[in-house]
Formats: C-alpha cells, sequence, structure tokens
C-alpha cells in the first residue's frame, strides 16, 4: 500500500513539474508574440494551452483518487492536499500566459505595446519565466529555503509593475485610452502570474514544514 501511494505522488509531482513547465513556456511565447505583435506565436500559446487544461485534469484525478483510496493523513494528507492547491496555481499561470496571447491577437497586425513601454514588458517577460522555471525546481526539490526566495524574486516585478504605473498617469502620455487598458492588463497578468508561482513557493514550505510563510498569506493573490 506505502509503495503504490508513493508511486502515485511522484507520478503527481512530474505532473506538477510538466505543467509548470508548460506554463512558463506559455508566457515566454506569448511574450514574444506581444513585443513583436507576432500572430503565429500568440495562435501557438492559445492552441497549445489544451496541453495544461489536459494536465489540471489529470492532476486532480489522481490527487482525488489519492484521497479516496489511500486515506492519507497528517504529512501525507498535507501533500495530497498541497497537491491540489498547486495544480490551480499553476492552472491560472498558464491562462494568465493565455490571456497576453489573446490581446496580442486582438491588437493584430498592430501593435499592441507602444515603443516606449517594450522594455517593461520585456523585463516583466524575463522575470516571469524565471519565477516558472524556480516553480518547478521547488516542486522538484521541495526545498523550502529555494521556495521561499521565489517571494525575492518577485519583488522586482512588483516594482516593474509599479514603475509601468507612472508612465502610464504621465501627463505627457500620449497614446489614447484604449492603449492605457491594455497595458493596465498586461501588467496585471503578469503581476498575477508571478504571484501564483510564489504561491506554489508558499505551497511547498507548507508541505516541507507544515508551517505557511507569515509574509505571504492566502489572501495575499488575487482572484483570477
Amino acid at each position: 500500500m506505502r509503495v503504490a501511494y508513493n508511486e502515485q505522488m511522484n507520478e503527481l509531482a512530474d505532473l506538477l513539474g510538466e505543467m509548470a513547465t508548460l506554463a512558463g513556456s506559455a508566457m515566454d511565447t506569448a511574450t514574444q508574440s506581444l513585443l513583436q505583435a507576432d500572430l503565429v506565436l500568440a495562435e501557438q500559446v492559445i492552441s497549445d494551452h489544451d496541453k495544461i487544461t489536459d494536465l489540471s485534469a489529470q492532476c486532480e484525478e489522481k490527487a482525488f483518487s489519492l484521497l479516496a483510496l489511500q486515506a492519507p493523513v497528517a504529512g501525507d494528507l498535507r501533500s495530497v492536499v498541497s497537491g491540489i492547491q498547486i495544480v490551480a496555481d499553476i492552472d491560472r499561470m498558464g491562462a494568465l500566459a493565455l490571456h497576453v496571447a489573446k490581446i496580442t491577437r486582438r491588437r493584430h497586425p498592430n501593435h499592441t505595446l507602444p515603443e516606449e513601454v517594450n522594455g517593461y514588458f520585456a523585463e516583466m517577460g524575463r522575470i516571469a519565466v524565471q519565477l516558472g522555471a524556480s516553480a518547478r525546481e521547488v516542486l522538484e526539490t521541495r526545498d523550502p529555503e529555494r521556495a521561499a526566495k521565489l517571494r525575492e524574486e518577485d519583488e522586482a516585478m512588483d516594482d516593474l509593475h509599479r514603475h509601468l504605473f507612472t508612465v502610464l498617469m504621465d501627463r505627457e502620455w500620449k497614446h489614447g485610452v484604449a492603449a492605457a487598458v491594455d497595458i493596465t492588463l498586461l501588467g496585471r497578468y503578469y503581476e498575477r502570474f508571478a504571484d501564483h508561482a510564489v504561491e506554489v513557493g508558499r505551497r511547498i514550505i507548507f508541505l516541507a514544514t507544515g508551517e505557511l510563510p507569515n509574509e505571504l498569506s492566502a489572501t495575499h493573490l488575487p482572484s483570477a
């Protein structure tokens, strides 16, 4: 019975890692589509999203099967419940990359971004992809110290997001309301992507130690 449980938990961990890789890759491609106004790349993100959805369903099925058939308690129960929560976080990461691609598609053949904010989104994309890779790393290692560092990596994203608003609020802004709305939404998508990656790290800390880090409460995350 114990061997079967361990095998199923390892399979769940592998699926979660694969989901994190796909979400990071999706945001990387979505960012390139955004910066280049590349419809082909945007469509790739949109069509590939089904892979994340399928993996999410597989993960949930495996986790609920473990709950139903293995009746885990204590640390084992914590592992399964954390796995279910992590599925939701990574699924949202993939969905946020999808949103970026859809904005690119909607504005094609025009560029969504004015040239002056391209640098912000290039860097936000880089940080998002890095956080996706870090999320996969902590899923594989279950290292609580490494997981805690995701919060530090997220600080750069928060700084960029705040600076972006100073550009939008500048009296010299000359690109109109539609561009400002797009940029506001896009900035929020990148920030939320990072928040969900940080939440994966937070759940790994809980899984490893049985305690939640005080600096990131469950209410930190936005609803999406």
